[in-house]
């Protein structure tokens, strides 16, 4: 892409002539014209009247010589002397002149220094804050800070892009389009104005987008919406034209706004009725006006990315502006190893070290998780001296980043650390005895992360969409087996129940609310998954309730009693093995941790529990 470039005569090339060519004026005029003699003299002449035509200044004195000197000057200069000072000098007969002033160096300079200053101050300072060139520029508030990406720049392809097969054969179609634009015109057919693509985060959504400008050889615009929002009111909105004036100029291109929601959010939506004109407002408005006013034809297409579709404002999401949502979300196994291939690819892996076994260990892993991952096992293969990378470095990768940093510096106390055994050796017991759950690969109690002084690491067998209730009930079961362990074992109860109790709160709460799945509130939805996010955080207080307090109250009764149930399950299950829960945690007192396989005598000696609630 060409790009014209500007000619500007340089200022400070100009200066420097005009103050050579005064000097080598004033030296030559000086040198053939102007004779200088000393005060002496000047005297001497005076007094014989040689002298006509003087001019008397404050430091020098000039005028005509009645008779020529000897270079055939007819003009003189001197310079003055204190008249006291001169009759001495005269005196005493002695040849005397006076000391020469700044002359006309002195005088260029006393005008010209301080304009000199003050043009490097505006040059320096002032200039580019008014005209934008520096951050936060005065008169840049209306300018975008959009980010030109020139072909040769994109050098992110689709190869790049893994585990998001379906969203690239959606976004495929939008390269094809700014390739052969007029393809797509023979029948009548254009593209989306816009492409809305939704995900979790790390999901790799900007990548997406800047693979598709890598792929198409365009200009591609990147800004991400919060940088559209100014204190000053219109000022997001003349960004908003700015940017796609720009891409106007550039086309075929690319526009793309990432985090959409910061600046696409539902008009009003903060506080229910208190929704104004404000900033933020105005701003979409204009992007609305602007995804209305441009021609697809004109080879420009808008790509905006967002985790929070639902607090997106509803005009932004109809036809004819983003028509077409793509979504793109936590990669499958299959896209997970894609992934790790790729930047394995980056790294020296040993020879036995299989991508498909990460993989299996890593479900809900994002995009950005896996890269994170991959980029951790190398650092600690680099730590141990080691010259590849091993599935051991992955796994303690793996252990790093769910459970935290290790705290080996972290003392407990004696009972503490009894505490903390018997804990999490009830998680891990009713593990292996519930049928169902995902199989336990590692028990520990070396403190990690802020707040774990234990955990208890579960290896899921496959990537699950769907769960039933008895899986539901299994898994608040299993959360609540380590208060559990310590009702059997302690005469009163720890803080170290905490987390367990809130993930089985909001499991029960979901059962009931949102999945329909007690028998006595019926198949009702009380609650929305998204409702949490409609009117931003810290304003749970605004949020509607479709439901009385009679409801609310058999709520709060049907998610006790689910926790109820699955407590008294896991109990039942620790009293039946109260003798192997002493002895398996004796056995983590002592190693501090336990693997799979050390689990499997334990394992074989678990009596059989009750069957699990329906």
């Amino acid at each position: 892409m060409d790009i014209k470039r500007e000619h500007h005569i340089n200022f400070w090339y100009v200066i420097a002539a005009f103050m050579v060519i005064v000097f080598l004026q004033d030296m030559f005029v000086r040198s053939v014209s102007v004779k200088e003699i000393p005060y002496s003299e000047f005297q001497s002449l005076l007094a014989q009247k040689k002298l006509a035509d003087l001019v008397v200044g404050p430091t020098t004195i000039a005028g005509t010589l009645l008779e020529p000197g000897e270079g055939g000057q007819k003009r003189f200069t001197t310079l003055r002397v204190d008249p006291a000072m001169a009759a001495r000098l005269t005196e005493a007969n002695v040849k005397f002149g006076g000391e020469p002033g700044p002359g006309w160096i002195g005088a260029v300079l006393g005008w010209f220094m301080p304009a000199l200053g003050f043009f490097v101050l505006w040059m320096v300072a002032i200039r580019p804050m008014l005209s934008g060139q520096g951050a936060g520029g005065l008169m840049s508030i209306g300018k975008s800070r959009a980010k030109v990406y020139i072909e040769k720049d994109i050098k992110i392809t689709f190869a790049d892009v893994a585990g998001v097969d379906e969203a690239k054969d959606e976004l495929k179609e939008v390269v094809a389009f700014l390739r052969d634009p007029a393809r797509y015109s023979q029948l009548g057919a254009h593209m989306p104005k816009g492409i809305l693509l939704v995900g979790p985060p790390g999901t790799g959504k900007t990548l997406l987008a800047r693979a598709v400008a890598g792929e198409a050889g365009v200009a591609f615009f990147s800004i991400s919406g919060s940088e559209f929002v100014e204190m000053f009111v219109g000022v997001g909105a003349a960004r908003v034209r700015d940017l796609f004036d720009q891409a106007r100029a550039q086309a075929p291109a690319i526009v793309f706004i990432d985090e959409l929601d910061a600046l696409g959010r539902a008009r009003g939506a903060g506080i229910p009725g208190m929704g104004g004109h404000d900033e933020k407002e105005q701003t979409l408005n204009q992007l609305l006006s602007e995804l209305d006013g441009f021609d697809t034809k004109a080879g420009i297409v808008l790509l905006a990315a967002t985790n929070r579709p639902e607090i997106l404002d509803p005009a932004l999401l109809r036809a004819g502006r983003f028509d077409r949502q793509v979504l793109v979300d936590r990669p499958d196994k299959k896209g997970r190893i894609d992934i790790l291939r790729i930047h394995g690819g980056k790294i020296k892996l040993a020879p036995n070290t299989s991508v498909e076994e990460v993989a299996a260990l890593t479900p809900g892993f994002t995009g950005a998780d896996l890269a994170n991952l991959v980029n951790e096992a190398a650092l600690l293969a680099t730590r141990r001296n080691a010259e590849s990378v091993t599935i051991v470095d992955f796994n303690q990768a793996i252990e790093r980043i769910v459970a935290g940093l290790e705290k080996r510096n972290r003392l407990l106390n004696p009972h503490e650390r009894d505490v903390v055994a018997h804990h999490e050796m009830g998680h891990a017991l009713v593990a292996l005895a519930l049928p169902g759950v995902d199989p336990v690969q590692k028990v520990s109690i070396i403190p990690r992360g802020i707040a774990a002084l234990g955990y208890t690491m579960q290896r899921p067998i496959e990537d699950r969409f769907l769960m039933s209730r008895g899986e539901l009930f299994s898994r608040m079961t299993l959360l609540l087996a380590g208060r559990a362990a310590e009702t059997l074992v302690f005469p009163d109860v720890s803080t170290g129940a905490t987390d367990d109790l809130a993930k089985a709160t909001e499991i029960a709460r979901s059962m009931v609310t949102r999945f329909g799945m007690d028998q006595t509130l019926g198949l009702v939805s009380y609650e929305s998954e998204n409702s949490t996010f409609l009117h931003g955080q810290g304003a749970e207080d605004f949020q509607p309730r479709h439901y009385g307090e009679r409801t609310a109250g058999a709520i709060d009764a049907a998610v006790r009693h689910l926790i109820d149930e699955a407590f008294d399950q896991a109990r039942s299950i620790l009293e039946a093995n109260k003798r192997l829960l002493l002895d398996s945690a004796a056995a983590l007192l002592k190693t501090e941790t336990l693997s799979a396989d050390d689990l499997r005598p334990f394992a074989a000696r678990l009596v059989a529990p009750a069957a699990a609630k329906p």
